[in-house]
């Protein structure tokens, strides 16, 4: 029986559900389309297969530890690092070109970077980053980089990362959020990226991209040492423990540890590493929980495997000082000799990059170039 008109009752439904419709495609963010693989045989990485990659929503949150007492009054960042501490596999979305260590590399730039960190990135480029060879050792770069937690801004800033790796071929980026307690995630996932796609890599410089690094002096440094021996150098920390205020950025509350002090480690700015030391932190990375500090997390990893970072008075993640208040603390000659130095804006370390390049440089006096 075919009934010639709705029941009013119906209809008036039916136009309810179809404005709802409607106001709803217009107010639901837009899905972030997967981007397009190159089939230039430089840009195309085959690891890990799709078979190995791992959607992150199969990882769980571990609710049991929402059953702690102390768990409901955590910061929210802190809460969410718990829930997910044991999640280590995440989709890679960028890789760096397969060529990357085709050659025996020398020294490999692993540089931590933000998504939205491309006026640093670029700097770096045309700057200590430069992928050259000096004194016959070959220097190789790339950029650690997770993405952005809000779902509109990682869809232009996951684009940004497509271009800047079909450009230059030194993206390594995974999908899962960019954010201070999760850079212990990209120490870990480079470890295991290292093992089967950088192996030869003699010396790694491990930091941050925010640092000036005389890449320079870091290989005349590194050319006294075997690549199979023990060396973990940058500015050493000890004899310190886990903030417990919870307003700080580096808050550790005793659900996350319990011990009042910390093992030695470097600042996570930036340090030099072995090909031997990697492999003893890959080891020991395997086993142990992840910790949300990343440079303490190391020095865990250091000690676990029994062995030490040591200091070395070239790298300063706490700056350089001038010994007077007459002279400018961006002297390069303050730098001529150092390895790191923390906390550079970008233009900073185009100019210091430039000045320390001119071969008419001269340091016997203080004057302050800039």
């Amino acid at each position: 029986m075919r009934l010639s008109r709705l029941c009013p009752k119906v209809s008036l439904l039916l136009a309810m559900v179809i404005f709802v419709l409607l106001l709803l495609s217009r107010v639901l963010p837009p899905t972030c389309p997967t981007p397009e693989r190159s089939s230039d045989p430089q840009e195309v990485s085959m690891w890990p297969p799709d078979s190995l990659r791992v959607d992150p929503a199969l990882c769980q949150a571990n609710l049991s530890v929402a059953a702690h007492p102390d768990f409901a009054a955590l910061p929210t960042h802190v809460r969410d690092f718990l829930l997910y501490r044991h999640c280590r596999e995440f989709p890679v979305l960028q890789e760096p070109w397969a060529t990357k260590c085709a050659q025996p590399v020398f020294l490999l730039l692993a540089i931590k970077s933000s998504p939205a960190n491309y006026g640093r990135r670029q700097v770096l480029r045309s700057t200590w980053a430069r992928e050259r060879q000096v004194r016959g050792a070959l220097l190789r770069r790339l950029f650690l980089v997770g993405s952005d937690r809000n779902p509109l801004q990682a869809c232009k800033f996951n684009r940004l990362l497509e271009l800047e790796a079909r450009a230059h071929g030194d993206i390594l980026q995974w999908d899962f959020h960019d954010s201070f307690f999760n850079l212990t995630l990209k120490q870990v996932l480079f470890l295991e990226w290292q093992r089967t796609r950088c192996p030869n890599a003699s010396f790694v410089l491990n930091g941050d991209d925010d640092v000036f690094a005389h890449t320079d002096n870091m290989v005349t440094y590194l050319q006294g040492h075997d690549p199979d021996r023990h060396l973990f150098v940058g500015h050493l920390i000890q004899n310190v423990g886990p903030i417990r205020v919870p307003w700080s950025k580096y808050f550790v509350p005793t659900l996350l540890s319990a011990d009042e002090y910390y093992p030695p480690y470097c600042g996570g700015g930036g340090f030099l590493l072995s090909r031997f030391t990697v492999a003893a932190l890959r080891h020991a990375a395997r086993v142990l929980p992840v910790f949300p500090i990343d440079d303490v997390f190391l020095g865990m990893c250091l000690r676990q495997q029994g062995l030490a970072p040591a200091s070395h008075n070239g790298v300063r993640t706490a700056g350089v000082h001038a010994p007077s208040p007459r002279l400018s603390s961006f002297d390069p000659c303050f730098y001529q000799g150092l390895l790191l130095v923390h906390r550079f804006l970008p233009y900073e370390t185009l100019l210091m990059w430039n000045a320390l390049s001119q071969t008419q440089l001269s340091c016997g006096k203080k004057s302050g170039v800039y």
